[in-house]
């Protein structure tokens, strides 16, 4: 039989806007609260189950967002103006020294390839591009305009798989023959169901979220681990118990690990 393991749960009660896992097993919790126009950074350590640092703030504590996540290095950017959604300079924090290493206002991020962060500074006659220490922020190299190479570069960096590891919900197609179509359909029996239902399959393992019409008209989000053979549901996690809307994107898999979010301000993390 699967066994699923509660490993861990985190909140501070504010909504989580983006969860950002690094390549060092640790995962970086982006909140906002959208009535103070705060934005706040937390990160933890997920195969110890431990906080490595919470609320997190830049200066400009709403205009600011996550880039990328390097070596373990957050590299934030901050907007040009409120209402514009352009990225402006670029902030290098390091996630085990929780400190900032370096700033810049003068150039903007592209991508981060072999140890180099990409940028171009705006210039009246253009952009000029230019590739930086990932450490220090100190110039490498100069491009000037030639944007023709570092789109080069940059496909090639894109075309490397990232998510490698991850498991991201899929709608059911119920027009195809799964493994597991007798479990959708039977569910499509016994509850009433509005929207796509949403899927990842691991090994004998069939993650599903779905949208339950409640006798009030409003929708209940609802997650279920269930054993693909036997068809037993071994895990139920309600994720909102009241909504008006479809909740999008609630649940993904990377590596041996469920991450769920819960009335959208809470993290729950199960092992496999």
């Amino acid at each position: 039989m699967n066994k699923i393991k509660k490993k861990f749960s985190f909140t501070n009660d504010r909504q989580i806007w983006r969860l950002i896992p690094t390549d060092t097993n640790k995962l970086v919790v982006e909140e906002r609260d959208t009535n103070t126009k705060e934005a706040f950074f937390n990160c933890l350590d997920i195969s110890k189950g431990k906080i490595i640092f919470k609320n997190f703030q830049i200066e400009d504590k709403f205009w600011v967002g996550i880039e990328t996540i390097h070596n373990d290095i957050i590299y934030f950017h901050k907007f040009l103006k409120p209402d514009m959604p352009i990225h402006s300079g670029i902030i290098a924090y390091d996630i085990n020294s929780k400190e900032i290493i370096w700033k810049t206002d003068e150039y903007n991020f592209l991508f981060i390839k072999n140890d180099k962060v990409y940028a171009f500074k705006n210039k009246f006659e253009g952009r000029e591009f230019l590739s930086l220490d990932y450490k220090t922020g100190d110039i490498i190299e100069s491009y000037g305009n030639d944007s023709k190479k570092i789109n080069i570069l940059r496909e090639e960096e894109l075309s490397k798989n990232n998510f490698k590891g991850y498991l991201f919900p899929q709608p059911v197609d119920l027009s195809n023959s799964y493994s597991f179509i007798d479990i959708i359909n039977e569910l499509r029996t016994e509850r009433v169901i509005t929207g796509k239902i949403d899927f990842v399959e691991y090994e004998n393992l069939l993650f599903i979220n779905f949208h339950e019409v409640l006798s009030n008209g409003k929708l209940r989000n609802i997650f279920r681990a269930i054993e693909i053979n036997s068809k037993k549901i071994i895990l139920e996690e309600i994720l909102d118990m009241e909504t008006k809307l479809f909740i999008p994107e609630s649940f993904f898999v990377r590596n041996n690990m469920v991450f769920l979010i819960k009335e959208k301000v809470k993290l729950i993390i199960y092992s496999l």
